[in-house]
């Protein structure tokens, strides 16, 4: 038949031979999706750091109970990359520049300090959805953030599947 392949056609993930190619980590695509879909919005990205994990280079005075939670948006970081092994970048903490370096896994979450939209992330990064341990029941369904937050109060944070 034309156009058909004989291979092992071993599928998604599969390497040459049909051979299982590891999984590439799904934290840095979801976080520069998410850092995007916040931007786009209007919103001002925040992401929320494990301050302890080995690379983490951030204003050690920031931070509190071992976390530091920063603004990544374009207009508070000066080269500002969201790469597959970290997010880098430079930022004023009380009128002093200091440059900001965050290994992928130590980020726990990104959310929108407005409305508290995000989503956190596990502390693996698993190869592929777990399945529902009941395929009946679909699990608890979406949250509705509340539409305004009164002046003076944090935003809530809503996880966004």
């Amino acid at each position: 038949m034309a156009g058909s392949s004989s291979g092992s056609g071993g599928g998604p993930g599969s390497g040459p031979g049909g051979a299982r190619r590891a999984a590439i980590p799904r934290r840095p695509y979801l976080l520069r999706a998410m850092h995007e879909w916040i931007s786009d919005s209007g919103y001002t990205p925040h992401v929320i750091v494990d301050a302890l994990q080995e690379g983490v280079e951030v204003p050690q005075a920031y931070v509190k109970e071992g976390k530091i939670v920063l603004n990544v948006s374009t207009s508070a970081t000066q080269r500002l990359q969201l790469k597959n092994d970290g997010v880098q970048f430079d930022a004023r903490f009380s009128g002093i520049v200091h440059h900001v370096n965050v290994p992928i896994q130590a980020i726990l979450g990104i959310y929108a300090r407005e409305t508290g939209e995000g989503m956190v992330f596990s502390e693996s990064d698993p190869e592929g959805p777990s399945p529902p341990s009941d395929p009946s029941d679909p699990g608890p369904g979406p949250e509705t953030p509340s539409p305004e937050t009164p002046e003076g109060r944090r935003a809530k944070f809503t996880v966004v599947k």
